[in-house]
């Protein structure tokens, strides 16, 4: 983590300060820009099947991919035909969009599309243009439903539904735009979202991440044998979170090593462990697959939202009609 980036948790500082007029700039282009399409000067793309948005109005791991992958099964569940689409933060293809398969790679595809395609086995579209996205899964699939990771900003996609995920310990850090603090919106924009789902925390519109059995990196199957202990290493938003999580399975964590998020990783970043055991996200194992030793393992998590959060869901779906009698 940068030191601008240290700063937007902690007391106003000295870089806050140096930045302020910088987050002045982007909140009037931001705005702007809203209002423009508010007010139809700008037009939204067409789009025949709805779109559910899991997005923040923050920057950094608030815990969208667990919530994108409950809402998926979730709703494959009531019988709809289910599509995601994503930016692909990090990937760099040759051609987008781009159909994820069993073939494509973090380098190509970006860690989370990788990680959500090999949990789901999905129809999954990625790529820079999200109205292209679409269109391709629009043309290969017969969709109900368009999950959309992230894109809560990108006004010019159509959305169904607004689901924005709030990490319950960092919050909104110190409630500045970016760059003097860590949003990309005001914390006005909530008032408009259709559910405010808390990672953590006791609010009613909450999920809780339930971790499960570490795997084995190059194999992706559970671990032959208990682990004990290990270094941790993590490329995320919220490493702590990652950290208290083992040590919570009675993991003893030897060391901890934090990344930017979405680190692209290489073999020589491992050489310090030498034969040690060395423990990661999912996030971070997709990226390290095929260079993974025998001894390297990663934590799986699920969000099991609350009772308020799929009742509230339920009657989304159903004002929306993207579920009948729900």
């Amino acid at each position: 983590m940068s030191k601008i980036e240290q700063s937007w948790y902690r007391p106003v500082s000295l870089i806050t300060l140096l930045l302020l007029p910088l987050s002045g700039v982007f909140w009037l282009i931001s705005t702007l820009r809203k209002q423009l399409y508010k007010s139809g000067v700008l037009q939204q793309f067409n789009c025949n099947i709805p779109i559910i948005v899991v997005g923040n109005i923050s920057v950094g791991g608030n815990g969208k991919t667990p919530f994108v992958l409950w809402l998926y099964n979730y709703l494959t569940e009531q019988g709809l035909s289910v599509g995601i689409i994503s930016r692909g933060y990090g990937g760099k293809s040759a051609h987008y969009p781009l159909l994820v398969n069993q073939h494509s790679c973090s380098a190509e595809a970006g860690d989370e599309p990788i990680l959500l395609y090999h949990r789901l086995k999905c129809p999954l579209a990625v790529g820079p243009n999200r109205q292209h996205n679409i269109a391709l899964l629009e043309k290969q699939f017969q969709l109900d439903v368009i999950i959309s990771d992230d894109g809560m900003q990108h006004y010019k996609m159509p959305r169904s539904i607004e689901c924005c995920i709030v990490d319950s310990v960092r919050r909104f850090g110190n409630g500045l735009l970016m760059p003097a603090g860590p949003l990309r919106e005001t914390k006005q924009r909530l008032n408009s979202v259709d559910i405010v789902i808390e990672n953590g925390g006791d609010a009613p519109c909450n999920y809780q991440l339930q971790a499960g059995k570490l795997k084995t990196v190059a194999t992706n199957l559970p671990a032959a044998q208990p682990v004990l202990a290990g270094h941790a290493v993590s490329a995320i938003g919220n490493p702590q979170r990652f950290e208290q999580s083992l040590q919570a399975q009675g993991i003893t964590v030897l060391s901890t090593h934090h990344y930017r998020d979405h680190y692209a990783y290489s073999a020589d970043d491992f050489t310090q462990f030498a034969q040690q055991p060395v423990l990661m996200t999912e996030k971070d194992a997709v990226k390290c697959r095929r260079f993974a030793q025998p001894n390297w393992y990663y934590l799986p998590v699920d969000a099991k939202p609350s009772a308020a959060v799929i009742n509230q869901l339920n009657l989304l779906l159903t004002q929306k009609g993207i579920l009948n009698g729900l």
